[in-house]
């Protein structure tokens, strides 16, 4: 059965206005997507690829971006959730946080950890924003590299009750068939049940141009076993994915690997836990 028949959730993809130096980080090659990816732009490529929704994640920290997004959710019935940003250190983070509570579209946040070190997250006025988000039922994106793996773990262990959500499931080095270290970093996450994993952002971790599906499938293999499959959600990573692969190419990948699950675990997969984890 095709994902058009099961209603398919993106859990994660991006908007934005282009702007060279609040996105210096689209490098030159990913050139492509120096450009604007607004809702008009994806919703004829998600009518096509069986999605019925997505929720938008942030792109750059600011408060500014956050209401950008819930502008758009506001106006269009495609985003179903938004992740936006908000300064987990900031000394007024439960007066920040209460304010957004007021907007049914947003659903978590993030900060773009990959960027940092990875003492980052354990420093106690991040931990002390983290600790704030349960009481709001705030999710939390962790976006990070391998190298961040052993203080992601460390972040977790002090919020059991927390949901959590790996991105790109963590970003190996796929590129260079790196897997080992990585795949110890996950298993030890995928042991505590409030850690969810996004299946997305693989291709631009692999060769932009001569990936093949079969170099995902270890990494695939690893997360499935892991999480198992009540706690992975497809995502698309969608305009970031185009320097690499279509937004086709991106569920065909996933598509392929997972032909012979059963119904109820595609659903999973597909929809039902990232709807269940955004609360979409």
């Amino acid at each position: 059965m095709s994902i058009a028949n099961i209603g398919c959730i993106d859990s994660h993809q991006h908007f934005w206005h282009y702007e060279p130096v609040k996105h210096s980080w689209i490098d030159d090659e990913m050139a492509v997507i120096r450009k604007s990816f607004l809702p008009a732009d994806l919703e004829p490529i998600i009518k096509s690829n069986g999605v019925i929704g997505t929720v938008a994640v942030q792109a750059d920290q600011t408060e500014a971006e956050t209401n950008f997004l819930l502008g758009l959710a506001e106006e269009y019935d495609l985003i179903k959730g938004v992740v936006g940003w908000v300064d987990l250190r900031a000394n007024n983070i439960d007066e920040r946080l209460a304010y957004y509570a007021q907007f049914k579209n947003i659903k978590g946040f993030r900060h773009i950890l990959q960027g940092e070190d990875p003492s980052f997250m354990l420093q106690p006025s991040f931990l002390k924003g983290i600790a704030a988000l349960n009481a709001y039922n705030f999710t939390y994106d962790i976006l990070i590299f391998p190298h961040h793996l052993e203080a992601a773990l460390q972040l977790v262990k002090q919020f059991p009750n927390q949901p959590f959500v790996i991105d790109h499931i963590a970003k190996p080095y796929i590129k260079a068939g790196e897997i080992e270290g990585w795949a110890k970093g996950m298993k030890a996450l995928s042991e505590h049940e409030n850690v969810y994993c996004k299946v997305s952002g693989m291709v631009t971790e692999a060769d932009y141009k001569k990936w093949q599906p079969a170099h995902f499938t270890p990494y695939l293999d690893v997360v499935v076993e892991a999480f198992g499959m009540k706690r992975l959600l497809f995502g698309s990573d969608w305009p970031v994915c185009e320097v690499a692969a279509s937004y086709g190419q991106m569920i065909g990948i996933v598509e392929d690997y997972f032909a012979n699950f059963s119904l109820t675990e595609k659903n999973q997969f597909f929809n039902q836990n990232a709807s269940s984890f955004y609360n979409l």
